[in-house]
């Protein structure tokens, strides 16, 4: 309504459980070092275009996209690969979609800052995407498994995990990601500060590592690791209160996650005794 495109991160969730562009969406992005990679060994991203969004309409907004460009001697990305230039017409899609924003993204964005993917990381997570329906199903079924065990210890404060029946979200969750709510998801201490930071420094089989997005458990604690820079009304701000953890639920055995995780926070109970 405002002539703006929609941009839309789905790292999390994965073109397997969420499809923005059916709900509106002009661009996606993705960190293909988390899920669609799957195994924490190579760095890479990606956009993805639609191509109907008409970057023309409003070239004071786009200019990059929409005005003569300097360093290619004038031309203006939009009308040469737009959804109604040329190169549309070449590939038989022209009136209905187009690719100026991802080739200005290589043709300015990669030309200066230059984030080109290795070959060997192009290799590593094309492999891994070929897995992907499997894995994320298994990623969904045990965060499941782990958020319903984390709802019902008495050391969790609350768990925010929208595939949960009880979480406020859920019939969002059916709307817009009907296979499952991924297995990314924070839970809240009731020991605070130093409750959190001892589960994490607990657990054994699981890792306490700030990726996510691996075919291993992965548990951070935002307030003493990525957000330890901020003061706790910006991490409450930011959804990193410091009696938060995050956890990225992988593909182990769901009794296993689940009994390392009971003996962290049992360990809490431990300590006070």
């Amino acid at each position: 309504a405002k002539g703006l495109p929609l941009i839309v991160d789905n790292t999390s969730a994965t073109p397997y459980l969420c499809r923005p562009f059916e709900h509106g969406a002009d661009i996606i992005v993705h960190s293909l070092t988390k899920f669609m990679n799957g195994h924490g060994n190579s760095l890479g991203g990606a956009i993805v275009e639609k191509g109907d969004f008409n970057w023309g309409a409003s070239p004071e907004k786009f200019p990059i996209l929409a005005q003569p460009c300097a360093s290619y001697h004038g031309m203006v990305f939009y009308d040469v690969f737009g959804k109604d230039g040329p190169v549309a017409e070449m590939f038989g899609t022209k009136g209905k979609t187009g690719m100026s924003f991802a080739i200005a993204a290589r043709a300015l964005g990669l030309r200066d800052a230059g984030p080109c993917m290795a070959p060997m990381n192009a290799f590593l997570i094309n492999t891994g995407i070929e897995t992907l329906p499997l894995r994320i199903q298994k990623h969904c079924s045990n965060a499941v498994a782990v958020a319903e065990f984390l709802t019902g210890h008495e050391q969790v404060q609350a768990c925010s995990y929208t595939g949960l029946k009880s979480n406020p979200n859920n019939a969002m969750i059916n709307q817009y990601c009907p296979k499952g709510a991924g297995s990314l998801f924070t839970f809240s201490l009731k020991g605070g500060f130093e409750a959190a930071k001892q589960v994490v420094n607990n657990v054994k089989m699981i890792s306490l590592v700030a990726n996510l997005g691996d075919c291993r458990t992965l548990v951070a604690h935002p307030a003493s690791m990525m957000h330890r820079q901020l003061n706790e009304e910006q991490q409450k701000a930011a959804g990193a209160s410091p009696d938060v953890i995050r956890i990225t639920v992988g593909l182990e055995d769901p009794k296993d996650i689940i009994a390392d995780l009971k003996q962290a926070l049992d360990s809490i109970v431990s300590a006070k005794m």
